[in-house]
């Protein structure tokens, strides 16, 4: 291998010095995000984190990976990802079956908190696990997002479990439980990682479908909008972490060149 061969094989495997990770449950969610990322004007790279695969988006200081179906093995990877590179912020980002019937395909659920609904313990009292989405991301983005006309955005608990919802009692019994206004698989996985690892943590969906009879047939036909729209969102965020790399870095230059 020659000299330039190896510094280009150790810059793609170097951990990525970045700010946002966004890990994204499936590759059909994952590539229609990074589309529509780049129709926003961004450039992507092809990475490596730990043993994973990634992609860069240099300017924004964030990497993409696909994290897997269902919330254990998005959660190893997760924590993986965490522990391979530096981060300030997880984002888990993808598409969610709506709860409530004032949501239209295409609108995107921030996270007020993440429920984690699938516990079913016969012991003791029932489990319903909550972590609370990073509390200056959202003050954030319901200052930048308040007015964009791209996108209708929407603030409230999202229901975390490993279950298809397709029949509308099912829906119902969820909503009920959990007071989510949507309905998702790997959230309260990327949430735990995060939780354990110190780092902050916000989920971002985007609705595709009713959780009714027709939500296989709706997923597929609506994941490309939904994840253009989450997109748009996620990139916002961007601004805000990168904002936030940027004035602590500074403070730790002036912190060192200081008598």
């Amino acid at each position: 291998m020659t000299r330039g061969n190896a510094d280009e094989a150790e810059r793609h495997h170097r951990p990525a010095a970045q700010v946002i990770l966004t890990v994204i449950p499936t590759r059909d969610e994952l590539d229609a995000f990074v589309e529509g990322c780049r129709a926003q004007g961004h450039h992507d790279e092809p990475a490596v984190v730990g043993r994973l695969p990634i992609t860069r988006f240099p300017e924004l200081a964030m990497a993409v990976a696909c994290g897997g179906l269902g919330k254990v093995q998005f959660g190893i990877r997760t924590q993986h990802l965490l522990d391979s590179g530096r981060w300030r912020l997880v984002v888990c980002a993808g598409a969610a079956g709506a709860l409530v019937s004032d949501l239209s395909v295409g609108d995107v659920v921030i996270a007020t908190e993440t429920v984690e609904h699938d516990i079913l313990n016969r012991f003791g009292a029932p489990r319903l696990p909550r972590f609370g989405g990073s509390a200056p991301i959202l003050e954030h983005c319901r200052r930048a997002l308040r007015t964009d006309p791209q996108v209708r955005v929407h603030y409230g608990p999202v229901a975390s479990g490993d279950e298809d919802v397709v029949d509308v009692e099912r829906r119902a019994a969820i909503h009920e439980r959990t007071r989510a206004l949507v309905v998702a698989w790997e959230g309260a996985g990327g949430a735990r990682a995060s939780q354990f690892s110190g780092v902050e943590f916000v989920e971002v969906r985007g609705v595709t479908d009713g959780a009714d009879g027709l939500a296989a047939h709706d997923f597929a036909r609506n994941v490309r909008r939904a994840m253009t729209s989450v997109a748009l969102v996620v990139t916002a965020l961007v601004r805000w972490a990168g904002d936030r790399h940027d004035e602590t870095r500074r403070g730790a230059a002036q912190e060192k060149g200081a008598p």
